[in-house]
C-alpha cells in the first residue's frame, strides 16, 4: 500500500509548476551547463579542476558553508527554517571513468548529446546546481525546513571504492537522508545496492627459457587455470551473483616463460552471504594454485562495495515513486545498482539513487544523453527533495 506523501500537494506549489515549465522552455541552457561540466576533464582520483567548478558554481548561487574535504569532495549548505533538523544531503559523484587524456569533444543533434560521461555523470552534477538554484529563490526560498547539504563527491567509479560517499556518511551519520543523482536511468529508483568485491591476483613462479626450461610453471599458464577454475563456479540465479575477469596482465616477452601475471576479477551479489560464499570459494581456488612447488600466489582486495537496501516500503521510496509518477513515467525500474548509495544502504540508513534523463552507451567514449525527458526528471528529483527536506 502505498505511504500517503507531500508530493501532491507540492506538484501543486506555484513554485513547482514554474520550475517545470522553466526546465522545459529553458532546455538549451540545461545542456549548455551539462557541457559546461562534461568539459572538464574528471577521471576518479583527479577531480579536482570539476571539483572547483562547481564550488565555483555554489558560491555564485550565494550557498553557505562551501568547501572542498579532505577525500577532495565539494560540500555546500542551503540552511532550513528549521536549524536543529537533520539534514537530507543530495550527492552525485564528479568522476568519469575516462582517462584525462581522453578527446571529450561532443555532439548536439536535436534532443540527443553525445559525449564521453555526458550523462555519467555531467548531468547528475548539473542537477545538483539546478536544485541549488531554484531552492535558493523565489519562490521555493524557504520552501525547505532541514538544512540541505549539496555534495559533489569523489571516487565513485572504478576502483574508487566509493570513498568520496564514504566520508560523506561519516560526516553526517544515520539521521541524515541521502538521495543520489545519476545522469542517466530515468524512472530508474534504486534502493537496493549491487555488493561487490574486487580482487588483485598475482601469481609468480621463477620463470626461465620457453626451450631450455620448457615445464617449469609459467605465471600466465597457471593464471589461466584460475580462470578456467573460477569460470566453473555454480552461482546462484536468485540472489543474483556474478564473477568477471575484467583485465589480465604479465609475461616478459613470446619466448621467456612467464615469472608473473595477474589479474583483476570482479565479484557481485545483492545478497551479502552470497557474496560471502563466492570470495571464499575463490580464495580456496587461489590457495590450490599457490600449492605447486616455486609458485606464489596472492589475492589482495582492492575495492569492496557493501550491499544493503531499504524497502520498497518505506517513505523516502514511496516519495521517489510518486515523484516520477507525477511527472508521467509510469513505468519504473526497480532493479539492484552499484553507486554511491551502497554506503548509507548497507548502514541500514534512509537513502535512494535516482536517474535524471535516458541515456545510452555510458562507459563508452561514444556515451550519449536523450534530453527529451530531462525535464520530467528535474522535476521529480525537486518534488522528492521538497518531500525529503519538510
Amino acid at each position: 500500500m502505498t505511504i500517503a506523501s507531500p508530493i501532491a500537494a507540492w506538484a501543486q506549489h506555484e513554485g513547482v509548476q514554474a520550475a517545470r515549465q522553466a526546465f522545459a522552455a529553458g532546455l538549451d541552457a540545461i545542456a549548455d551547463q551539462i557541457v559546461a561540466v562534461q568539459q572538464i576533464a574528471a577521471p576518479t582520483f583527479a577531480e579536482g579542476a570539476r571539483a572547483a567548478y562547481v564550488a565555483d558554481q555554489f558560491r555564485q548561487l550565494g550557498l553557505q558553508d562551501t568547501c572542498l574535504s579532505a577525500a577532495g569532495n565539494v560540500y555546500s549548505r542551503l540552511p532550513g527554517r528549521l536549524p536543529d533538523a537533520v539534514p537530507v544531503v543530495l550527492s552525485a559523484h564528479l568522476d568519469t571513468v575516462f582517462p584525462a587524456d581522453t578527446n571529450l569533444a561532443y555532439q548536439r543533434d536535436g534532443m540527443r548529446l553525445a559525449g564521453p560521461g555526458m550523462a555519467d555523470n555531467s548531468t547528475g552534477v548539473t542537477g545538483l546546481l539546478l536544485m541549488a538554484e531554484l531552492l535558493g529563490n523565489d519562490p521555493l526560498a524557504g520552501a525547505a525546513a532541514r538544512d540541505i547539504w549539496f555534495v559533489a563527491n569523489v571516487g565513485e567509479e572504478g576502483l574508487g571504492d566509493l570513498c568520496g560517499m564514504k566520508e560523506v556518511v561519516d560526516r553526517f551519520g544515520a539521521a541524515a537522508t541521502y538521495i543520489v543523482v545519476e545522469g542517466g536511468a530515468f524512472g530508474h529508483i534504486i534502493h537496493q545496492a549491487v555488493g561487490s568485491q574486487r580482487l588483485k591476483i598475482t601469481v609468480t613462479t621463477p620463470g626461465g627459457h620457453s626451450w631450455a626450461d620448457f615445464g617449469r610453471s609459467s605465471a600466465i599458464h597457471l593464471l589461466g587455470h584460475l580462470i578456467a577454475a573460477i569460470d566453473q563456479i555454480a552461482v546462484p540465479v536468485q540472489p543474483k551473483t556474478s564473477y568477471n575477469v575484467g583485465q589480465i596482465s604479465g609475461g616478459l616477452s613470446i619466448n621467456t616463460i612467464a615469472p608473473q601475471a595477474a589479474m583483476l576479477l570482479d565479484l557481485r551479489s545483492v545478497d551479502p552471504a552470497a557474496l560471502s560464499a563466492l570470495v571464499q570459494q575463490v580464495t580456496e581456488l587461489v590457495a590450490r594454485v599457490g600449492e605447486a612447488e616455486g609458485v606464489s600466489v596472492t589475492a589482495e582486495t582492492i575495492g569492496r562495495r557493501p550491499a544493503g537496501q531499504l524497502a520498497r516500503q518505506a517513505p523516502l521510496v514511496q516519495w521517489a515513486v510518486e515523484a516520477w509518477h507525477q511527472v508521467g513515467c509510469r513505468r519504473l525500474d526497480y532493479a539492484p545498482g552499484s553507486t554511491d548509495a551502497n554506503i548509507p544502504l548497507s548502514l541500514g540508513y534512509d537513502a535512494v539513487c535516482v536517474g535524471l534523463a535516458s541515456a545510452s552507451r555510458v562507459h563508452h567514449p561514444e556515451e550519449y544523453l536523450d534530453l527529451t525527458h530531462l525535464p520530467d526528471g528535474l522535476t521529480a528529483l525537486l518534488l522528492l527533495l521538497l518531500a525529503a527536506s519538510a
